[in-house]
């Protein structure tokens, strides 16, 4: 009997009879691992090969790494929440017999399935009714078997079925590789993985309908996008649905509003927002910190245009990589002439090095500009400041010889951590994001130039001790690059700082420098973005902190309330004092009671309240209070500052 080598996390390997299954490895380590495992990844942790998640009933036949998981992994919940799908459109199609399905993977937090009812309404009590059927079949603990199918079979049974969605996915499909999984009376075309059966799947919420065109072409039918999550204790889906209903009350669009900090015009456009002043005040300020940050660091600033020629990006690789999706060429008198609205800034950055002849001695050359750019989205795909069609990059460009490339990037990595702490950021990780090796044809540039800059990249993160985690196919189509997901106060994961390695524009701009050896070379590129855009940092920074901003940040820092009007004067004068010392605020001179006062500057989250009256007056002081905390005492104005100096200015 043929025998395989299984290599296990730890790094040890172990022999299994060719064909073991992920169950029978499991089981061989442990029961409790056994009864909790739900998937395998196999082919893990090889060099240059990215592992694939199985279900732990196929048999491996070759040498392989792998990983068991369980729910406590990502790779368990994608299992768990792709095979409750699968339940979904069972019951679904128990209910609604002659339903079509569309796709329905697992997404970060459960599922989604597209799905055409016909002209059935779909809402909250046919969603009930839905996700009563779903207990019921869950319970019946019904195996999920993968089944080999030819293209003829699949195309007979879907044809039969009457689902056109599904023959439309099977004709992209190369005969040989097609695969059905069934549960219950349900079948469906899949690759899997999905979990043993449906009897893990314990708590069930179907959470809303959504409106998706199918394949995300507009000229496709809308079809219905039902979305759901999953978990195996219903204390675990209780705790989901209350984050979920802190996450509405801390909703960027719901306090974008209610703070004035932004807004959106259908005359002006969808997904262009439009910055209210005290939202200009938080986005200024956020640059003013990002600016000094870099001035300290050795950057120059730049400014460049907002539409550039289309040759520009056709030098750069953008026009052939995004040019059919992006906003189309901007036409002129001139029938020569085309523009295209600036959808990266780095080509320009490219052509500010070439303005004059550089040397080896000039290096690093560091170009930061506060650029805004402009990318097409579909509209069902815009959400706030998180998803716009124009929005502002901190972006930066170090041109360095191979030599610096190291420790520039660890001079960016300190930049972004030092940008997180400032903002009270702290649990993040460090996403190192590669080629996906399946597929190298999205990318330009030599293998050897990749190779390095990924080992690169690695050294960097390790040496300052970063959390790091790899994964393929999402680096940029020029470069691979270190992006920062950062988790919020709800747990939530967001995507902000990037830091990308790039050996092939400067190649494809034929940048150049005098080397020590008097010969031409070609420098390396670093992108780097610590915010990622203003929009999206801005959006997520206010669902962190709810919109209690820190009070270096906030838009207004102070109010000052006097008691009544006789006090206005008083007040007016502690205010001018206050912006004499950099303080921003303002004086609520109406004529209302000071309990209404003080509320209205507690909604809308002001850090310090002053209130002035006669003994305030008379003494030349101010009572203070602090936003959620109440009262603070009586003091004169040059204590208050002094006290709270440090709270008011930029982070060092």
């Amino acid at each position: 009997m043929s025998v395989v080598n299984i290599t296990l996390p730890d790094g040890s390997s172990r022999q299994y009879p060719a064909g073991v299954k992920g169950i029978e490895i499991a089981q061989s380590i442990s029961e409790g691992l056994a009864r909790n495992a739900l998937s395998i990844e196999v082919n893990a942790c090889l060099p240059d090969r990215q592992g694939e998640i199985w279900d732990l009933s196929r048999p491996i036949n070759t040498d392989a790494a792998i990983k068991i998981f369980t729910w406590n992994d990502k790779g368990g919940k994608y299992a768990f929440w792709h095979s409750s799908a699968h339940l979904f459109a069972e019951a679904l199609e128990a209910l609604y017999p002659g339903v079509k399905f569309g796709i329905g993977p697992p997404i970060e937090n459960g599922f989604y399935y597209d799905v055409d009812l016909g002209d059935r309404p779909f809402g909250d009590e046919e969603l009930a009714a839905v996700e009563k059927k779903m207990v019921e079949l869950a319970k019946a603990n019904s195996t999920f078997v993968r089944r080999d199918v030819s293209k003829k079979e699949a195309i007979d049974y879907f044809t039969k079925k009457g689902d056109e969605y599904k023959l439309e996915l099977i004709d992209g499909l190369a005969d040989g590789s097609i695969t059905f999984y069934q549960q219950g009376n349900f079948v469906d075309l899949c690759r899997g993985p999905h979990i043993p059966s449906t009897g893990p799947i314990k708590a069930i919420k179907l959470l809303s309908v959504a409106g998706a065109y199918w394949r995300g072409d507009e000229k496709n039918k809308m079809l219905k996008r039902i979305y759901g999550i999953t978990f195996p204790k219903q204390k675990e889906l209780d705790e989901y649905l209350h984050m979920l209903e802190e996450a509405k009350k801390r909703d960027h669009r719901k306090l974008g509003k209610e703070l004035e900090l932004f807004a959106f015009s259908e005359k002006v456009g969808m997904g262009l927002p439009l910055w209210l002043p005290k939202g200009t005040i938080l986005r200024e300020r956020l640059e003013q910190f990002m600016r000094r940050a870099q001035i300290r660091a050795g950057y120059d600033p730049v400014v460049t245009p907002h539409i550039g020629s289309k040759q520009l990006y056709v030098t750069s690789g953008h026009y052939e990589k995004y040019g059919k999706d992006s906003f189309q060429p901007i036409h002129t008198p001139d029938e020569s002439e085309e523009f295209l609205l600036k959808p990266m800034n780095c080509p320009h950055h490219c052509e500010i090095y070439k303005v004059k002849p550089r040397s080896y001695k000039d290096l690093p050359i560091r170009l930061a500009e506060f650029g805004t750019v402009y990318r097409y989205e579909q509209s069902g795909e815009l959400h706030g400041l998180t998803r716009v069609r124009g929005f502002t990059q901190d972006d930066a460009h170090i041109f360095c010889r191979p030599d610096q490339v190291k420790d520039e990037f660890i001079k960016v990595i300190d930049l972004v951590l030092f940008t997180f702490k400032s903002l009270g950021f702290e649990d993040y990780t460090a996403q190192v994001s590669l080629r996906d090796p399946e597929n190298k044809t999205k990318y330009i540039g030599e293998d050897a130039l990749w190779e390095r800059a990924e080992r690169e990249i690695q050294e960097a993160a390790d040496e300052r001790g970063l959390k790091t985690i790899a994964v393929f196919g999402e680096a940029a189509f020029y470069g691979p690059k270190l992006d920062f997901m950062v988790k919020d106060a709800l747990g939530r994961s967001w995507q902000l700082g990037t830091i990308q390695v790039d050996y092939q524009l400067p190649q494809r701009f034929e940048l150049e420098y005098i080397g020590s050896d008097n010969q031409k070379h070609t420098p390396v590129m670093i992108h780097r973005a610590p915010f990622g855009s203003m929009e999206r940092f801005v959006a997520v920074l206010i669902e962190h902190c709810a919109g209690n901003f820190p009070l270096w940040l906030a838009p207004e820092q102070i109010a000052v309330l006097p008691i009544s009007e006789r006090f206005n004067e008083y007040g007016q004068q502690v205010l001018d004092t206050l912006k004499n010392s950099d303080i921003r605020g303002f004086l609520d001179d109406r004529n209302e009671k000071i309990g209404r006062k003080i509320r209205d500057a507690e909604v809308n989250k002001v850090p310090f309240m002053l209130l002035v009256g006669e003994k305030e007056v008379a003494e030349g002081k101010v009572a203070v209070r602090k936003h959620g905390q109440g009262d603070q005492g009586v003091m004169d104005l040059k204590e208050f500052v002094e006290r709270f100096s440090r709270e008011f200015a930029l982070p060092a």
